[in-house]
């Protein structure tokens, strides 16, 4: 019963991303008309109209390429087959373009600063070192994988 809850868990995580995933496409895409609605009720953005086009969809984009990893991670996950090198690409990825959406959301903030964006550049430096960390973990066990298969 333990197995078929963690895979109902992983088909679960595998659905939201590609929600995510699809989303992220259609606000991306959208941002021009969504950011003059915005504009509307938010000053700031509207007095720098082409700025936060442009930095929220370069931000998109990273986000997009950040989710399409994870994606890729759960296939693994849902073959039950984690510890393998492309994982360990993924997450090594997935810290590049965390640290890269941190520094982005700093150029956002020059723009002009909000405190929400300073919470944002700390969880993305946070989970840019988070995948660092773990692909080195994911190296390992990938190594002692490999060597235990050559064993028997």
């Amino acid at each position: 019963m333990e197995g078929r809850k963690k895979q109902l868990l992983a088909k679960g995580v595998k659905y939201l991303l590609d929600v995510m995933f699809g989303s992220g496409i259609l606000v991306t895409v959208s941002l021009p008309v969504t950011i003059k609605w915005i504009g509307q009720y938010y000053e700031p953005v509207i007095e720098n109209y082409q700025e936060s086009v442009i930095i929220y969809f370069v931000l998109g984009v990273a986000a997009l390429v950040l989710i399409r990893e994870l994606r890729r991670i759960f296939r693994t996950v849902l073959n039950e087959d984690c510890f393998v090198m492309d994982n360990v690409v993924s997450l090594r990825k997935m810290g590049n373009w965390s640290f890269f959406i941190a520094g982005m959301s700093v150029v956002r903030s020059i723009v002009y600063l909000t405190v929400a964006m300073l919470v944002v550049i700390l969880v993305f430096v946070i989970a840019g070192l988070f995948s660092k960390v773990l692909a080195m973990v994911f190296e390992e066990a990938v190594r002692c994988k490999e060597e235990n298969d050559l064993t028997i």
